[in-house]
């Protein structure tokens, strides 16, 4: 391989890694609020809000339902009024956020699922609130399970970018 290709292919991977850590960085930033959001609003000892949550989940399965490709396509409008183009590295970041966003917060709403319920009681037996629930109990017990739904969203999001 020429030095001349070595450098367009080192070129293209940091582009890559960029596109793809940065719409991490925002679906981590975004996702986990609302993986954290769906399991409240579903949990019956915390915030149960049936019809919030159903409006909420059908909305995260439905952008998830979307091919990338298709989404890359309809959101290429919103793409060139927040970055100013619709092509490039910069553009890519704007749909690869915008579709790991509704699969994190499901990985997330998933992970804080595995936390026992029996902590969240004991937390309310001794007078926690949802919000000191939510920081000193379920983020901390969920944190190898979010931490293992960061690398598969790092992970799917390469696959998108390809």
């Amino acid at each position: 391989m020429s030095m001349h290709k070595l450098g367009l292919l080192s070129h293209a991977t940091m582009e890559t890694l960029e596109m793809v850590f940065i719409s991490v960085f925002f679906a981590i930033l975004c996702g986990l609020p609302l993986g954290v959001f769906l399991f409240v609003t579903r949990n019956p000892h915390l915030f149960k809000r049936p019809v919030i949550h159903s409006v909420c989940g059908f909305m995260v399965n439905v952008l998830r339902s979307i091919p990338f490709i298709i989404l890359l396509v309809a959101i290429t409008p919103l793409t060139r009024l927040i970055v100013g183009t619709s092509i490039g590295t910069v553009a890519a970041m704007v749909p690869l956020a915008i579709s790991a966003i509704p699969f994190f917060a499901r990985l997330v709403e998933s992970a804080i699922s595995e936390v026992p319920v029996g902590l969240i009681e004991a937390s309310l037996a001794m007078g926690a609130t949802v919000s000191q629930i939510v920081r000193k109990v379920l983020i901390p017990e969920a944190r190898a399970a979010i931490v293992r739904a960061i690398t598969l969203t790092l992970i799917t999001l390469v696959g998108y970018s390809a």
